[in-house]
């Protein structure tokens, strides 16, 4: 079971809800370690006092605030602490905003929200089913681990969701950060309509279920690969950009290819169902490698993909 990483209480009004911080989402990211190659020699890295030389341990190690020119204002844990006692154990909602006007670019984070103890569980869930009802995120701040956050608390699936926001200084504006801002063209009439008619062709249910993390599937198999000693085989090349020439074209086939998917039955024959998959995208061959019950789906390519429903395909009409 889980630990919480914070606890304190969420106040709105004059309630106060005594609540605990979970953390909502792990990363499966695969972890390597350093080596010297050529060698099976570990790198690692070390505190070091850089005049000494000598390795400092964790417990003696302080923050230093960089003045300029060398000079450094040294800031004590409990000091961090004492400057926010009060806002470091309570999640205050000022406000309350439709969940729908925060820009996604601000998200950062989320955690799930608990009542510490069940005596709290009435309160706790007043609030959730008002913010259910109303569609609205409170808006709060409060401080962890020595840093503050701007926060979201909303109505999530039967619980209380908090999520960490950026402020609007940790946003880059892109005019300084690119180049140059791209330049928007009008579209012509025909393409317009046909990229809308492709978008629209291309809408489904959201459905967190059906995605995966294919890349990290795919380090794993090289991992394994290599313990064993097989041939790396490489992924297919990326697409090649559409010229501006062929844009009309590519947005036709693309249309086109989604009708044939919807019109042409299961069983056709494999010859027109080879004609069909090739206007999918990968996204769209997993999902019928799913349908069809292809194993080891998650680990092919989109050429894999296609070839794999083909043959599902050619056997269940045989």
């Amino acid at each position: 079971m889980a630990r919480p990483i914070w606890s304190g209480a969420i106040n709105f009004g004059l309630v106060t809800i005594p609540v605990e911080l979970y953390s909502a989402t792990e990363d499966h990211t695969i972890s390597f370690r350093q080596f010297e190659r050529g060698t099976s020699d570990r790198i690692r890295y070390k505190r070091v006092n850089e005049r000494t030389g000598k390795e400092v341990a964790f417990s003696d190690i302080v923050k230093g605030a960089d003045l300029g020119g060398g000079e450094y204002v040294i800031i004590e844990p409990d000091e961090l602490d004492a400057i926010a006692p009060g806002r470091s154990r309570t999640i205050d909602i000022n406000t309350f905003v439709e969940l729908d006007d925060i820009d996604p670019v601000h998200f950062q984070k989320t955690y799930w929200l608990a009542p510490s103890k069940d005596e709290y569980g009435k309160s706790y869930s007043l609030l959730l089913q008002a913010m259910e009802k109303t569609n609205r995120a409170g808006i709060a701040t409060f401080v962890m681990r020595g840093k503050e956050y701007l926060t979201a608390v909303r109505a999530g699936d039967g619980m209380l969701v908090l999520n960490t926001l950026l402020f609007p200084e940790d946003i880059r504006d892109p005019a300084k950060e690119l180049k140059s801002l791209p330049e928007i063209t009008t579209a012509r009439g025909k393409e317009i309509e046909m990229a809308t008619s492709l978008i629209d062709s291309m809408t489904d249910e959201w459905r967190p279920e059906d995605y995966h993390d294919t890349y990290t599937q795919q380090v794993e198999k090289l991992i394994e690969d290599k313990r064993e000693g097989k041939e790396i085989v490489a992924e297919t090349a990326p697409s090649e950009p559409t010229k501006v020439v062929d844009l009309f074209e590519a947005l036709s086939k693309s249309v086109e290819g989604r009708k044939k998917r919807r019109d042409t039955p299961a069983e056709s024959s494999s010859s027109s169902s080879s004609e069909n998959l090739s206007g999918l995208s990968k996204a769209d061959l997993d999902k019928l490698a799913r349908d069809l019950d292809i194993k080891g789906r998650s680990k092919m390519s989109r050429d894999e993909l296609e070839k794999a429903v083909t043959t599902a395909r050619s056997a269940g009409a045989a």
